[in-house]
């Protein structure tokens, strides 16, 4: 079939929904709401079922390895979905410079294996794929906050990849009138997440706290940066499953920017003892984007808006780790704090 398909978009309540990567942080939130409003949830999983244990007897876990073709078709045969959230990804730009190849693979093949997919056994479907921020990459100072009609210059293997994966979804929107919908996320920041800023910040605080360390650890804190709450996000994912426009492009984002610096002061004045800070040259990055701010229009035009104070994210993010850390086997081992796109 050739042409662009507009239809109208799907009502999502009571609506059959299939998340790819809904182990992780945003799919297990996506999934909880996706189930909360009445959906029928299905979960692409290539390992366990991680962060969506609690929701096991709730949604119907498949096993999935994005990267096997016959396995991706028979999970979207298998659940029949009206809507499909592309989430599975390799998503630290950091690994990207190691193992650019696998990146790659994941990001860019994933998703074509997601598209044929579809186009093949639900081709009725709207599918959100996820890209990220990193798409944007290097900018002037002029071109923010970034708009997305913003050229793409990629800083990263990572960021490629997800700019192409883009590409793959335009093209099968505009070849075979699948109804896909980019989306590209921001700092999306909350309980759970690891291996980004704020849960370092927070871990090495509660450490602190506990007399295992002596102070936390930090990298750059000038960088300026859009930070979500993951609530708020999976809300704008839902959003875009029922409202948002085929082949168009949604920033997922506060449209604010705040200083790493003004996080980690914000955490540190909530510690129950005072917190000494030191510089790590290790964590510091070799291409570091001083500010990266996105513009929430588009997004906002449908409905949507961010509902929680960064305080209160931040908040819950230290206790989510006073609660996790509480036994000695989640102890807190040093390692390199790096920036988690999504």
């Amino acid at each position: 079939m050739l042409g662009k398909n507009r239809d109208n978009p799907v009502r999502l309540q009571t609506m059959q929904a299939l998340v790819t990567g809904v182990g992780g942080f945003l799919g297990s939130y996506l999934a909880e709401l996706l189930l909360d409003r009445g959906c029928v949830v299905y979960g692409a999983v290539r390992r366990g079922p991680a962060n969506v244990a609690c929701l096991k007897d709730r949604l119907s876990l498949l096993p999935c390895d994005v990267l096997d073709a016959a396995q991706v078709e028979a999970a979207v045969r298998e659940s029949q979905p009206e809507v499909v959230f592309h989430l599975a990804a390799q998503s630290l730009p950091v690994l990207s410079w190691k193992d650019p190849e696998d990146t790659f693979r994941t990001n860019v093949f994933g998703t074509l294996n997601l598209l044929e997919a579809v186009r093949k056994a639900s081709p009725a479907a709207t599918v959100v794929v996820a890209g990220s921020s990193a798409e944007y990459g290097f900018a002037s100072p002029e071109e923010a906050p970034r708009r997305e009609d913003r050229p793409l210059r990629p800083a990263s293997p990572y960021g490629v990849s997800k700019v192409a994966a883009g590409l793959l979804g335009h093209l099968y929107w505009h070849t075979y009138g699948l109804k896909v919908v980019h989306v590209r996320p921001f700092f999306v920041i909350g309980p759970r997440k690891t291996s980004d800023a704020c849960s370092d910040f927070a871990r090495g605080i509660v450490a602190v706290e506990r007399g295992e360390r002596r102070a936390v650890s930090v990298g750059n804190l000038e960088a300026v940066r859009d930070f979500l709450d993951v609530r708020d996000a999976v809300r704008g994912l839902w959003l875009l499953g029922e409202k948002g426009t085929p082949g168009e492009v949604y920033n997922l984002c506060s449209g604010t920017g705040n200083k790493v610096r003004e996080l980690l002061d914000i955490l540190v004045s909530m510690a129950e003892r005072s917190i000494p800070v030191e510089q790590d040259l290790a964590r510091l990055r070799p291409i570091d984007e001083p500010v990266i701010i996105g513009d929430n229009t588009r997004l906002r035009a449908l409905g949507w808006s961010p509902q929680i104070p960064l305080d209160q994210t931040l908040k819950d993010i230290l206790d989510y780790w006073r609660r996790s850390l509480g036994d000695s086997a989640g102890r807190w081992s040093p390692g390199t704090a790096r920036w988690r796109h999504l």
